[in-house]
């Protein structure tokens, strides 16, 4: 890399060789700033709109995907400006080279967070891009997805048993406010 290149460049470089000492090096000058740090590897983009985790993903580059998704804040979800891909997107192509290896980096990625549900531009999900051609990984992604339609299903449940529990509570201090 040479001595111009800018953070983000720098960044996206590291996940395009897989080189974690740069990215290291990069992310050693934000130690005092780690939101600036999370702003840079969420906003850097190549010119195809593509950040450092999608390039990480695209290219089977574990080691700085694993880096990337290490820090909070990184978002695991973040759309290609040109395709609208997520990094799970990119790793469901990529299986395509070398299925164990791709099924390995979408389960990191969705131990990750990543949702399987979300569709890019051409309204296909990570699962569509597979179709038939890998069960396992089809496999992992309807699991993924069924995971997260049950999740948001259970948040929506109302939390009946904290507002029972705070009325005993008003019963038990007004019973205990009469016998003084």
């Amino acid at each position: 890399m040479s001595e111009g290149a800018s953070p983000s460049e720098q960044i996206l470089e590291a996940a395009r060789r897989n080189n974690t000492d740069l990215l290291e090096e990069v992310l050693s000058k934000f130690a005092e700033t780690p939101q600036k740090a999370i702003d840079l590897i969420n906003n850097a983009k190549d010119s195809s709109g593509n950040g450092a985790l999608h390039l990480a993903a695209k290219l089977g580059h574990y080691e700085v995907m694993d880096q990337l998704l290490d820090i909070d804040g990184v978002d695991v979800n973040i759309q290609a400006q040109s395709n609208g891909n997520t990094p799970l997107h990119y790793a469901a192509s990529f299986s395509f080279n070398d299925p164990q290896y791709g099924l390995f980096i979408i389960n990191e990625l969705i131990n990750c967070g990543a949702d399987p549900s979300i569709r890019n531009k051409e309204n296909l999900k990570p699962i569509d891009i597979i179709g038939s051609s890998n069960e396992e990984i089809k496999e992992a992604l309807e699991s993924a997805e069924y995971a997260t339609v049950i999740d948001l299903n259970v948040e929506d449940i109302p939390e009946e048993e904290e507002e029972e529990e705070e009325d005993d509570d008003d019963d038990e201090q007004e019973e205990g406010g009469e016998g003084k």
